[in-house]
């Protein structure tokens, strides 16, 4: 499945962020989803709250599903990434209101230690996770957001290579 990329949010689809987040070793934090019953991983994403700024709803979302926002900023991307969702989840997800998801993403270096990392939140988004390399992530990412995930890792890949 496509995604595309522009310079502004695509109407019809969910404005959300992506975060890439580093550890001191340059490996990628990846989350195996609650809400699946096989496993399925992705980085940490979330909608834009009305009033929010990209970075903002970025740094949010990492205390809402990994309980810590202890990172430095490393890029945004110069673009907007939009899926479309298979369409069997189109129709469930959000009311059926969005074809997909159009995400502002960010880069983040991770300052504290593993022990900071909490996934068990109140609004619970992963079971598990670990530190990962690049290509093992875009392995273990749903076949849908594969070619996107390629694309953040492409654009980022000068922080760490």
């Amino acid at each position: 499945m496509a995604f595309h990329l522009s310079r502004a949010p695509l109407p019809g689809y969910r404005r959300c962020v992506g975060i890439l987040l580093l550890d001191r070793e340059n490996r990628i934090f990846v989350g195996q989803r609650a809400d699946l019953s096989r496993p399925a991983w992705q980085m940490p994403q979330g909608g834009i709250d009305p009033g929010e700024t990209p970075l903002e709803a970025a740094l949010r979302e990492l205390r809402e599903e990994i309980g810590t926002d202890k990172v430095e900023l490393l890029a945004e991307s110069r673009f907007w990434r939009s899926y479309d969702l298979p369409p069997s989840l189109a129709a469930r997800m959000w009311g059926g209101r969005y074809k997909g998801q159009t995400q502002r993403w960010f880069a983040f270096r991770f300052l504290g230690s593993d022990a900071d990392i909490d996934v068990d939140q109140p609004h619970r988004e992963f079971v598990s996770w670990r530190w990962t390399d690049p290509e093992d992530l875009v392995r273990r990412i749903v076949p849908f957001k594969r070619e996107l995930y390629i694309s953040v890792v492409d654009e980022f890949r000068h922080l760490w290579a």
